[in-house]
């Protein structure tokens, strides 16, 4: 990203064709270190493959509910620029790609005002990142005479409690369309 030179997004997941390629990838993989295994593996792969097809058309179909005006997904970190390319949202991330970076006071005045300037009506928390941040921006954006409300809780960088649906990659992917969505088209 022109964003952050010398670094790379570790995110690759949240685009859906590039985790296609990655899935078979490592599945071509597979077949080669358990040759014995190459049917098994073959079906496993074209399965999962069926699955995210399926998962990206629905996604797609959720994310265009969105109102043009309102497609900016505001985040604590930079965590999810190959989803907003996926779905054409753009994305500010108040930290940088990683949850270790610190947020500066100018940072969090200079996303508030872009906050009240687009009236985004939602920004959203994430499961791997302390909330301080977010309720920083939150008053800094009341602070200038607007409200934004937390769009709801985001998986970025770890998938749900076991046992719950977004304990899976399937499940985690489903719960941050439709939060987004929700969140951002002022949904219930």
């Amino acid at each position: 990203s022109e964003d952050y030179p010398g670094n790379s997004d570790p995110h690759v997941w949240f685009d859906l064709e590039l985790w296609s390629k990655c899935t078979q990838c490592v599945a071509d993989w597979l077949k080669q270190t358990y040759p014995g295994l190459s049917e098994r593996i073959e079906k496993n792969k074209s399965d999962y493959l069926s699955q995210l097809k399926l998962l990206s058309t629905e996604s797609k179909q959720i994310m265009s509910s969105i109102p043009q005006e309102q497609k900016v997904l505001i985040t604590a970190h930079d965590a999810f620029q190959y989803f907003g390319k996926q779905y054409g949202i753009q994305v500010k991330g108040l930290l940088g790609l990683s949850t270790a970076d610190e947020a500066s006071t100018k940072d969090i005045q200079d996303l508030a005002a872009f906050i009240v300037e687009k009236k985004i009506p939602a920004i959203f928390i994430e499961s791997s990142v302390p909330t301080r941040y977010l309720d920083a921006l939150t008053e800094a954006v009341q602070a200038k005479g607007f409200q934004v409300k937390m769009g709801g809780e985001l998986f970025s960088d770890a998938l749900g409690t076991t046992g719950t649906n977004e304990s899976t990659f399937k499940g985690m992917y489903q719960h941050n369309v439709k939060t987004i969505a929700a969140g951002l088209s002022n949904q219930p």
